[in-house]
């Protein structure tokens, strides 16, 4: 059994494995620039974050209809749920899809048939969080924001994604200030390929409650004293970081430095079919090549569910959390 933790950091669209995309792809009739299974696989090999993302919204091509996103996200919870995630708080990409003509209704609903159903069949409770592509305009983000009115009953909060160079948060300050007027979670990626300065915007001017990567604010030692001081949640993805070069192997990974300057750490999968594992995965890796105690992994684990947004459901968090503080490592005496 997997020690049991809550993904924070894990964007639905790139849980698309070759697999489900030719299978959708021959259903919508979608072609695609591969011949098979195993050369889209091979595709999978990137150079930086832009040619992941060139590659990651070509793919986004095969998803249609609800039945594509219902599919995607039961797909997703099944693979998180045998590698013990226990709550997911799942990103989607709707600019995305407006983009191709499929309306926001047809992301949302398609998603929540199996998130809605997610504790029953899967074991695992959710959250859905919207993010804007920070590569499009401030008044796209506004946009979508207002499109997503009737689903906020769905939505717990928003997030920033896409190619963080040259976009600097600040561009989103007034989307980001809308969607706390509505009542919404705010995280934003900063601080993977961007600079320190990312984070301090994100905290500052869109009053983010966690951060997603945070890897650079290492450089920066007044940001780490102010996340150890706030207990700011960091959600870094250390398979993702490899794959994209942020770091270039993962024994370079800065993780176990910054369990030990103080940082509220959590380790997640980013974009698992692409970038080679899920939480489950990260965890074993981590584990493997930084050698991190029990004791860290216990941490990380705990780390995960008191990042998340329960605040609806103090019981629920209680329970994942005694789970953790229960949980007895392989080897170990019963």
């Amino acid at each position: 059994m997997p020690l049991p933790k809550a993904e924070l950091h894990l964007h639905i669209e790139g849980t698309l494995e070759p697999e489900l995309a030719f299978r959708l792809a021959e259903r919508n009739g979608v072609e695609l620039s591969y011949a098979d299974t195993e050369s889209l696989r091979e595709a999978y090999r990137f150079e930086d974050l832009q040619s992941f993302l060139n590659l990651y919204y070509e793919l986004m091509a095969v998803l249609r209809t609800e039945r594509d996103f219902e599919e995607l996200a039961d797909a997703y919870l099944a693979r998180a749920a045998a590698q013990g995630v226990r709550h997911a708080e799942i990103f989607f990409d709707p600019q995305a899809h407006l983009a191709r003509g499929v309306e926001m209704g047809t992301v949302v609903e398609g998603l929540w048939r199996a998130l809605g159903r997610s504790v029953e069949t899967h074991g695992v409770s959710t959250r859905l969080i919207m993010c804007f592509l920070r590569d499009e305009s401030a008044e796209s983000a506004l946009a979508t924001l207002d499109a997503a009115g009737p689903y906020l009953d769905r939505i717990t909060g928003v997030g920033l994604d896409s190619a963080e160079v040259g976009n600097p948060p600040e561009k989103f300050r007034e989307v980001y200030e809308a969607a706390a007027a509505l009542g919404l979670r705010r995280v934003a990626h900063a601080g993977e390929e961007g600079p320190p300065e990312y984070v301090v915007q994100a905290l500052d001017l869109l009053g983010v409650e966690r951060v997603d990567h945070g890897l650079r604010s290492m450089e920066d030692p007044a940001l780490v004293e102010r996340l150890v001081r706030d207990r700011v949640p960091l959600t870094l993805c250390p398979l993702s970081n490899v794959r994209l070069r942020t770091v270039d192997t993962l024994a370079d990974h800065p993780l176990p430095a910054m369990l030990d300057a103080g940082l509220m750490c959590t380790v997640n999968s980013d974009d698992p079919a692409y970038f080679g594992g899920y939480a489950g995965d990260n965890f074993t890796a981590v584990q493997d090549t930084l050698g991190l105690s029990e004791d860290r992994l216990r941490e990380l684990a705990r780390n995960s569910f008191l990042a998340s947004f329960l605040e609806d459901d103090e019981d629920r968090r209680a329970r994942y959390l005694a789970e953790v503080e229960a949980y007895e490592f392989p080897g170990r005496a019963a």
